[in-house]
């Protein structure tokens, strides 16, 4: 692969939302991995501003409290999305649904589509059991790793 095509594919998927490219070609295999935005997390900035003559000191406000981000742990085994996208229940719209909540699935069985830069990815079943939970909507913008099913 010639280093302008190199360089124009780092420029794609760096303006783009994907966090990872991978292509194959005859003269070789190049991977692309975006660092992750959210890695490192910047302090808050902290201004300073001079109280008005004459007044008098007050106390500081307490923070607010902050509301835990941790999602319940869910009973059974949980399929996360290998990638970021849009997540699709069935092949086409208005066809019948891969799986629904009670569906016995095989592993291996396509349970999903995932649509990443146009491409439709069949997102396949990594454990056999029941479908006890559905976590995204049809359309849904899905991330790397964000829970899409549970599987008991």
């Amino acid at each position: 692969m010639d280093l302008r095509k190199l360089k124009t594919l780092i420029d794609l998927v760096s303006e783009s939302n994907i966090s990872e490219l991978e292509i194959t070609e005859a003269d070789g295999k190049v991977r692309i991995v975006k660092a992750d935005p959210h890695a490192m997390v910047a302090a808050p900035q902290m201004t300073y501003a001079p109280a008005p003559v004459g007044a008098a000191p007050q106390a500081a406000a307490a923070p607010a409290p902050v509301a835990e981000a941790a999602a319940p742990v869910e009973a059974g085994h949980t399929v996360k999305s290998p990638m970021v996208g849009t997540f699709y229940g069935a092949a086409s719209p208005g066809a019948k649904a891969f799986v629904t909540v009670g569906s016995a699935i095989k592993e291996g069985e396509p349970i999903c589509i995932i649509e990443a830069m146009k491409i439709m990815n069949e997102i396949e079943a990594d454990k056999s059991g029941t479908v006890t939970k559905i976590l995204c909507e049809n359309g849904q913008a899905v991330e790397f790793g964000q829970p899409l099913f549970i599987i008991e």
